[in-house]
């Protein structure tokens, strides 16, 4: 208790020591300034370092805080870039894959104002068989399109196949590099017969087979233009199928055979035309007989793919 009486006295004298300091000073500054410069000098040398600090630290901790709201700005539009780098990104691969698909749409048209004469219509292929080329496909156009089996169907610059089987919006092709396809044709130069037979190995080799060809002249070279034939059951005339590439004799001396290149590229089909409308054959006893011939050591079944 007693002891509580003590500090309470000590700090009322110890203002009233500094309240009458004070006012000493006030009088003394009052009456003759000057008398207060060495106090000023003392105090300034003590304070003004103080305030120094303190400025100091305050423009660091307002240059904390603006680097603190500049990086949220700065992320804020980080992500707003992000997403319109993604928006711009996608509608350019739009872009890219409009105008592929332009440029083959473009190429169809140019194919079907060569074959003017026949009535055509566009279809997207739709699936495949397996593997890397396109042998067997199937369309997204059908019956209801007018599409019916035995079509011939063509994409790039010339022939691609024949349509096999057709349903309402569906048909199925098989291209001239399967297996089971052989395409009576001939050189469009000399209209010397042939058949281009579908080998989906030699195709690797960016091939397919000439077989049976008629030169007795010795009037075909490599790099002939070889085309559908007009004596074909199925396929119609003079639609383009590839170039000779590779030509030899055979070993009875009376035909000839070798490679041809394709003009169409059987990996990467996305758009075909279908001509609408197939070919009326009518064999001719000389035909029958012509045909007999040509099967003879082409691969089953038949001469050409239609048979």
């Amino acid at each position: 208790m007693r002891k509580d009486k003590y500090q309470n006295t000590s700090a009322k004298t110890i203002l009233t020591l500094l309240t009458v300091l004070c006012v000493f000073l006030i009088g003394v500054s009052i009456v003759n300034s000057s008398a207060l410069a060495p106090v000023r000098n003392i105090v300034g040398i003590v304070v003004m370092p103080v305030q120094k600090g303190i400025s100091q630290l305050g423009r660091y901790l307002g240059s904390i805080s603006e680097n603190v709201s500049s990086s949220s700005e700065l992320r804020a539009e980080n992500e707003a870039l992000k997403q319109q780098l993604d928006i711009l990104t996608a509608e350019n691969s739009e872009l890219v894959l409009d105008k592929e698909e332009l440029s083959r749409l473009r190429e169809l048209l140019e194919l079907s104002e060569t074959y003017a004469d026949y009535k055509t219509t566009g279809a997207h292929v739709i699936s495949k068989d397996s593997g890397n080329w396109f042998s067997t496909f199937t369309i997204d156009k059908g019956t209801e399109d007018g599409i019916v089996k035995d079509c011939n169907v063509i994409a790039g610059s010339g022939l691609v196949g024949i349509v096999t089987d057709a349903g309402p919006g569906w048909a199925v092709v098989r291209s001239i590099i399967d297996d089971n396809s052989n395409v009576s044709a001939m050189v469009s130069n000399t209209s010397d017969t042939c058949i281009i037979a579908g080998n989906l190995e030699l195709i690797d080799q960016g091939s397919l087979n000439l077989v049976k060809l008629t030169d007795e002249d010795n009037k075909v070279h490599v790099g002939d233009k070889v085309v559908t034939s007009n004596i074909s059951e199925k396929y119609l005339p003079g639609i383009l199928i590839g170039y000779i590439s590779q030509l030899n004799n055979d070993a009875n001396n009376l035909t000839k055979s070798g490679e041809i290149t394709p003009v169409v590229d059987f990996k990467h089909l996305q758009e075909v035309l279908v001509i609408l409308e197939t070919k009326n054959y009518v064999a001719s006893p000389d035909d029958a007989k012509n045909q007999i011939v040509n099967d003879v050591d082409v691969p089953a079944p038949a001469a050409e793919e239609d048979a």
